[in-house]
This record gives C-alpha cells, structure tokens and sequence, in this order.
C-alpha cells in the first residue's frame, strides 16, 4: 500500500505507547511466549496456545455475529411488517432491500474493511492516536461516496423500469427506496466506528446497542405504518432512523469510554489529509467483498432464465436464505480473525498472527460441518419453514448434499477473506474473487444449467465450483505466507505515517 502522506496541518505528536484499559496486549504476549517456549513439549505448547487463542477468538466472534444478525433481523422485520399491508407492500420492501439497499450495503461495509486493515495494525503497534485518524478519514471517504449513491436512489425508478418492472411495482419500490436516502450515510459512520472499534476489541457495546435499537425499531415501525398510516415511505425512514440511532449510541460510546480515551482524541484536520491512498485500499477492500456479496445475485437472475422458473428460483431463495443464516457465523469469525491478525502483526508477533489464522479456521470449519450434517438430516423438513409448497420442498431436499458443501465451504472462505483484510491483501482477493466467481463460476453454472440441462442444479454447483476454486486459492496463499515478512509490510505501513506525523510536528 501506498504512503499515507498528510501535508499542511501542524498538530502535536501524541503519546502513542499509553496502553488504553482493558487492551489484548496482555493476552498477545501471553500467545507469543507460548508458542516461542522451547522448555516446553510440543503438544504442551499447542495445548497451552489453543486455550488461550479460542477463548479469546470466541469473545470476540460471539457479539460480532449477534451484530450481524441483529442489524440484519432489523431489516428483515421492516420487510415482514410492510408485507401485512398487502404484497404490492412486500414485493416493494424486499425490491428496494435486497436489491438497491444492498449496493450501498456491500459497498460501505467493504470500503470500511480499511479502517479494519489500518487500525488493527496501528493498535497492535501500540500507535493508538491514528485509530482516530484512519476513522475520521474513512468516514469521509464513505460519505463522499455516498453521494453518487444517492442519486441511484432518488433515480430508482427508471433504473427498476429499464431491468423490466412494472410501473406499479418501480413506482412502490422507488418510494420505498426514497425512504432509505438518510440510511446511506448511516451506513458511512456506522462501518467506519464499528471497524474501529472491532479494531480494539471492543465488540460487545456494538452488540447491545443493535439490540436495543432493533426493539425502538419494531416499535417505532409499528406507529408509522398502523398508528400513522405512513405506508412505504414511512417504513423506509424507521429503518434509515434506526441505523442512525446505531451510529448515534456507538460515538457516544466513543467519545465518553475510557477504553477509547487514547484512541479517539477528537476531530482532526488531518482526516482530509492523505485521501487518495486511503481511497485505493478502500476500493479495493469495496470490489472484494462486493463480488463477493453480488454473486449469488447473479446465479439468482441467471435462473430466473430457466424454464418454468417459478420452482428453481423458491428453491435457490430457501437455499441462500439457509446459507445466509450459517454464513453469519463465519462472518462473526471473519471479523475475529481479522482483529487478531491485524492487531498481531502490528504488535510483531508473527507466530500468534499464524496461530490464529489456524484457530479460526478450524473453529468455524467444525461448526460449519456441524451445520452441514443438519442439513442432511433435515434436508425434506427445512423448507416448511418458508412454504408449505410439496413441490418446492423436493426442490430444496434434491439441492441439500449441495447446499452442505457450499456450507462447509462458507465455513473456510470468510475466515480467509478476514485473514486477507487483516494483512492488508484486499487488492489480491479482489482479484481472485473475479477470476473465480466470474470467469469460472457464473459461465460454469451456465453451462451446467442449460447446454447439460441440469438446471437448478447446475447453476448451483458451478457456484460451489467458483467457491471452491478461490477457498483453494485463499488457502494456498495462507500457507504459503511468509509471516515475518507481512510483520515487516505492517511495519512499514505504521513508520510510513509516523513519519509523515514526525515531519508535521516539527513544521
């Protein structure tokens, strides 16, 4: 990555090496000593090592995945209340959330998967003051690109009537949509204070402030639409409010923690300092995880091709909608694995950064399978949860030993993907996640789907195939990864803005 140069702002170097309270650097010396303690046996040493890791792993993993679910679930909830009004309503909710909304959701997540790279790294170096630096300049970033964004909103509904509409349904899809304009810059200050805050370890505020905010959603959803009769619209702005409420309690949380008084030492002229660099580790962190995020989607309008589609495309939704729900899980590990990579490397302890990497993997890998064989089992009972459909309900069970691999795949993927974020190689798998999903997975699924005639089937293992293909790859990469040398890129990244802030200081 580039340097981060800062030009024209004289500001005091803060004291950097002031450990905030309740920091990991105790548990990362602990690890590190532990797997370089030769007095000990092998198995006593890897013993000792995973005692230490997983637990740590876990608390870090478990609020992460009850963020996800609940932000989520506050989404989902918004769509159930507004298919009680009619399925005009529903169809409108589900167009403008999973279609629309999740172009702004992918692109701001993944543009904040910098700030995850950057403060991790800086804060296992001890370098606290540039968290708040790298969050107030992420923040920028993601607001300015939430600008173009919404002009794809306020244009919505000629952009529904072009992909072949109706009028009715883009006319109610577009107002929803509307609604979710403020949600967009929502999204900017949300991603960029939770990275930071992940960054640090600080995960489980995050988790009770999105539970909180998901029972003054239900609530306030319920006045809009049956006390106020505020249809679409309304909806829509509950959902944009409730995530601001979620920005609102975490830099509350921010500025008055102690936890965060070395991290966050107050706004900055610097933030506008040094954006181009920024922005490339940005765009690349943004592609990759919005191929990523865009992928299924595209398997989903390539059945839409098939004949008689009705059938492929329930049976695809229950699938994804199950895959989605164990994907979860590993995204919980993603983030975690993530926090402990970045904050490792930064500290210069390669063998922990590998260690974890293997924890991680393992951890979600042996709940995956777990996930896999349930599956299996209740492979003909699973889609009664979604339709009472015979039909369908076949569809699913006959997609089910499929469906168990791409979950045991789901369960190695994401925890890659987050190895990648915390050593900064976002540029690397973004390019993976083209050649794998794109040149081989989409064309393959075709090919099996139509010209072999499998249909469904088809398209759904040439999904898998793409999936493969970059696990595979990711794996590869992991392996092979040269430890000291990624302690040594981290370190270079860290001196390159010390200097930088050295040379301001002194100006």
């Amino acid at each position: 990555m580039g340097s981060l140069q800062n030009q024209g702002v004289n500001e005091p170097l803060l004291d950097s090496h002031k450990p905030p309270p309740e920091s990991a650097e105790e548990v990362s010396s602990d690890l590190e000593q532990v797997l370089s303690d030769t007095t000990l046996s092998w198995w006593r040493r890897l013993r000792k090592a995973i005692g230490i890791e997983l637990k740590y792993v876990v608390r870090l993993a478990g609020p992460a995945v009850i963020v996800y679910l609940l932000n989520n679930v506050t989404s989902m909830s918004t769509q159930i209340f507004c298919g009680h009004l009619g399925n005009t309503e529903l169809a409108a909710s589900s167009l403008g959330n999973n279609g629309i909304q999740l172009l702004a959701y992918g692109l701001m997540l993944g543009m904040g998967s910098a700030v995850e790279t950057l403060c991790g790294q800086a804060y296992g170096a001890k370098q606290y003051y540039m968290l708040g630096i790298y969050v107030q300049r992420s923040t920028v970033l993601l607001m300015a690109t939430g600008i173009p964004l919404m002009f794809i909103y306020i244009f919505s509904k000629p952009i529904l009537l072009l992909l072949g509409q109706t009028e009715r349904m883009a006319s109610a899809a577009s107002l929803f949509v509307y609604g979710l304009i403020p949600q967009i810059f929502a999204y900017a200050a949300n991603f960029a204070l939770q990275k930071f805050l992940q960054a640090q370890s600080i995960v489980n505020p995050s988790a009770y402030i999105s539970a909180g905010t998901l029972v003054v959603h239900i609530f306030f959803t319920w006045l809009a639409l049956y006390v106020f009769g505020w249809g679409l619209l309304g909806a829509a702005l509950v959902l944009s409010l409730s995530w601001w409420i979620i920005v609102v309690g975490q830099f509350v949380y921010v500025v008055t923690s102690e936890r965060c008084k070395e991290t966050w030492t107050g706004f900055s002229l610097m933030a506008f300092s040094g954006l181009w660099d920024f922005f490339k580790l940005s765009a690349a962190s943004a592609v990759m995880l919005c191929l990523e995020t865009w992928y299924f989607q595209v398997l989903i309008l390539v059945a839409g091709l098939l004949p008689h589609p009705e059938v492929a495309l329930d049976a695809l939704s229950i699938s994804g909608a199950v895959l989605g729900w164990v994907f979860m899980v590993s995204v919980g590990f993603n983030a975690a694995v993530s926090i402990r990579v970045s904050n490792e490397l930064g500290a210069k302890h390669p063998k922990s950064a590998a260690f974890s990497v293997v924890v991680s993997t393992a951890t979600s890998l042996i709940i995956s399978l777990l996930f896999a064989i349930a599956t299996l089992v209740f492979r003909h009972q699973m889609s009664y949860i979604f339709t009472s459909g015979e039909v369908v309900s076949d569809a699913v069970s006959d997609l089910a030993p499929l469906l168990a691999i791409a979950i045991l795949l789901n369960g190695i993927q994401p925890v890659l993907s987050g190895v990648a974020v915390g050593c900064g190689w976002q540029a690397f798998v973004a390019y993976v996640n083209v050649g794998c999903y794109y040149v081989v997975g989409v064309p393959l699924g075709v090919l099996l789907g139509f010209t072999f005639n499998l249909g469904v089937k088809g398209i759904y293992t040439g999904m898998i195939g793409g999936t493969l293909m970059q696990t595979i790859i990711l794996i590869w990469a992991t392996v092979r990864t040269d430890w000291n040398k990624e302690v040594e890129t981290a370190c270079n990244r860290i001196d390159k803005w010390n200097d930088a802030k050295e040379r301001l200081s002194l100006e």
